[in-house]
């Protein structure tokens, strides 16, 4: 016959087992939703910040409203962001330059797919003014 140490030893020991294996799971879904989300993240505010550059000296470098959005549009091909050349919104302001861009990435987690919605924006203020 077995004494009550022995068997309430062999009850934690699968109880630890659980716990491992649960907090496994959770840290490799974490580390698997960071591979998905993180790039997208990163790549908008690499965009964000080529925006406020080309809002800040637009008045600098003269260039036009198209020439701009090509700059722009060039770094959204190159971030591999899914959006046309037609959703970069220019304006004039009384400040300067406002530049604007809304777009959706879809993001499939294996169980649940959504879309990411990002909408970086940027306003240079003119110093000549």
């Amino acid at each position: 016959m077995k004494s009550r140490t022995q068997t309430s030893r062999q009850g934690q020991r699968g109880e630890g087992r659980l716990k491992a294996i649960i907090y496994t799971a959770i840290l490799i879904s974490a580390v698997y939703i960071a591979v998905k989300v993180v790039p997208l993240y990163v790549a908008e505010y690499q965009l964000k910040d080529k925006m406020s550059e080309q809002a800040r000296f637009a008045v600098v470098n003269h260039y036009t409203e198209e020439q701009m959005r090509d700059i722009i549009f060039k770094t959204v091909q190159d971030l591999d962001i899914p959006a046309k050349r037609e959703d970069i919104k220019m304006a004039n302001t009384n400040h300067g330059v406002m530049i604007s861009l809304n777009y959706s990435v879809p993001v499939d987690f294996i169980v649940y797919k959504t879309d990411l919605t990002f909408a970086p924006s940027s306003e240079g203020l003119d110093i000549m003014k």
